[in-house]
């Protein structure tokens, strides 16, 4: 097994294991919450379905970007939510509910609005694009949809069993994520530094900041709300993103360590944000009592 190999395997584990554990724990009506709510579900396909791609296009437009990192951007901004949004988002006080039922239901969406959007930047851009949907549907049921339904499966027929599995499949997926990056930044380190050398860290930064502001503008009045969909606009599917850049531009070889960049940006960018908007919300209740 090359260290390519491993990576993706231990990615995969890890993701598998953390929605598994968060099926362990989520009921039906999580599942439907957003359904329920359809002015939360616009607002979450509008920032993430339209707003994004468009920033990802304007990018293109007025910044001359290494081809790349064009194929980066446009790959990302067309990727549905990441399946490790929920567990994140609950470390920050985000609505989990809102966060898991997002999750299916733009994962679901993602099998019809990625065509959709492959069509409108091939007439964009005077190019055809295309995808194998076969490989986007797989990575949807096999990372997202199956492990949280095994997960609700068990814990509807064996709760206790179910109590019992969700704290050791929470540590082992919180292992194996940061072997995967480990082992990503052994792997890539040279490419990595190439990138940040060259600025490839500013478009991606600016196009995560815009997604945290339009995530946080729309996400309304409650601080929760807006949590989850900032973290959601910002954050997109790696594994997604590097089947749509594979199969239109295979030649690009420095897209897995740009995507790898953007996973790194991405997270240092929604920390700060979630640290601030905790903040932000500790100190209204202070300043209106004073």
């Amino acid at each position: 097994m090359d260290l390519q190999e491993l990576i993706k395997l231990c990615l995969q584990a890890s993701v598998i294991i953390s929605v598994y554990a968060l099926g362990l724990e989520a009921t039906p009506k999580d599942l439907v919450f957003v359904l329920k709510r359809p002015a939360l579900l616009v607002r979450a396909l509008l920032a993430m379905f339209v707003i994004m791609p468009v920033v990802a296009i304007v990018l293109l437009k007025w910044f001359d970007l290494p081809h790349a990192l064009q194929v980066t951007l446009v790959a990302l901004a067309i990727s549905p939510i990441p399946p490790l949004l929920p567990k994140r988002q609950s470390k920050g006080g985000g609505h989990s509910s809102y966060a898991l039922g997002l999750m299916v239901c733009m994962a679901l969406l993602s099998l019809i609005l990625i065509p959709l959007w492959l069509h409108l930047l091939g007439s964009i851009f005077g190019q055809s694009f295309s995808v194998q949907m076969g490989a986007v549907t797989l990575v949807v049921l096999k990372m997202i949809i199956g492990p949280i339904l095994a997960g609700m499966l068990v814990r509807a027929l064996v709760p206790a069993a179910a109590q019992g599995m969700l704290r050791p499949a929470i540590l082992l997926a919180g292992w194996l994520l940061p072997l995967a990056g480990l082992i990503v930044l052994l792997a890539m380190h040279s490419a990595l530094l190439e990138a940040l050398g060259h600025g490839a860290w500013i478009p991606l930064l600016v196009f995560i900041v815009i997604g945290i502001a339009v995530g946080h503008i729309l996400g309304g009045p409650d601080a929760d709300s807006r949590l989850v969909l900032a973290v959601s606009t910002a954050s997109r599917h790696p594994g997604i993103a590097f089947a749509l850049a594979a199969f239109n531009f295979p030649q690009d070889r420095g897209v897995p360590a740009l995507i790898a960049l953007y996973l790194l940006v991405s997270i240092i960018a929604t920390i700060v944000y979630m640290k601030w908007l905790a903040k932000r919300t500790a100190d209204q209740p202070e300043a209106a009592e004073s």
